[in-house]
């Protein structure tokens, strides 16, 4: 079935704050940047209760996520820009009308974290305790299951992977492609979620000067990759959100994935999927 979303630019920036709505729903995402944190202040239906996360970055560059609830996200928000330096953006999602109670966004609280510490796609250590479950009546908790799986919806419609478990699928169904240069002969499949490089692939040792990412990729071999006869090799498998930046990541350089990668008798990750209309 599809759905109706709205998008609302508040300050008439598409990178700007934005609230988003689904059509016939009672959930409203409101998405502000760091820099923007003025809009936040006069909103008056920011001081109902709220759900609410902060995205960033470690200092790894990895994703970073922190998952709260409050009554108030104008007042909750000033503690945060103090004391959090990790985040550029918040979200934060509220009732239309202002309907939902403080155990309501506990309960969402409770839910969001322990799916997002699941899924391990985001650094949750920005949350120093595990929120607990509040009781909640059971058609309360049936509407609140309901309100999250909108939640869940919108956070990954404005790109965000914090609560989306990764696709199992089956291997023998999936193109190998390879990535073959010298000094490079690394391996890897291509999903919905993006380009995963298999373990043991073998990738260049030293970024190009010119490569504009060679700090975080340089972090990224420290910590994914080992050394054996001089040679560096994956120590498991990694996904990447696009076959570029795993080329790239492999190479040591600028590359353009969806012509670099490429099956055992030549075809090109772009020609197979721009054929079949995935991409």
């Amino acid at each position: 079935m599809g759905k109706t979303i709205t998008t609302y630019l508040m300050t008439g920036d598409p990178k700007g704050a934005q609230y988003v709505l689904i059509s016939n729903r009672v959930c409203k995402m409101i998405m502000i940047p760091r820099s923007e944190l003025s809009t936040v202040y006069e909103r008056e239906e920011l001081k109902t209760p709220s759900f609410y996360i902060l995205l960033g970055q470690d200092e790894d560059a990895n994703p970073m996520a922190y998952i709260g609830q409050t009554e108030d996200f104008t007042e909750r928000v000033r503690q945060h820009d103090n004391n959090k330096k990790f985040w550029n953006k918040a979200i934060i999602f509220i009732s239309i009308g202002g309907a939902m109670t403080k155990a309501d966004v506990e309960y969402l609280e409770y839910k969001g974290y322990r799916l997002a510490n699941k899924v391990k796609r985001y650094n949750l250590t920005e949350n120093k305790q595990e929120p607990k479950r509040p009781h909640l009546p059971e058609h309360q908790q049936d509407a609140m299951d309901d309100f999250f799986e909108d939640c869940k919806f919108l956070t990954s419609f404005i790109g965000c992977n914090l609560f989306e478990e990764e696709k199992k699928e089956d291997a023998t169904g999936q193109l190998t492609f390879y990535l073959s240069r010298k000094n490079c002969n690394a391996k890897g499949v291509y999903s919905s979620d993006g380009m995963t490089v298999l373990r043991d692939s073998h990738i260049v040792k030293e970024c190009a000067p010119s490569y504009k990412n060679r700090s975080k990729r340089t972090e990224w071999v420290k910590k994914y990759a080992y050394e054996k006869n001089g040679e560096l090799f994956l120590k498991s498998d990694y996904s990447f959100d696009s076959p570029s930046t795993a080329s790239s990541y492999c190479l040591g350089c600028s590359s353009n994935g969806w012509t670099e990668w490429k099956t055992d008798d030549k075809r090109s990750l772009d020609s197979i999927f721009r054929y079949i209309g995935v991409r």
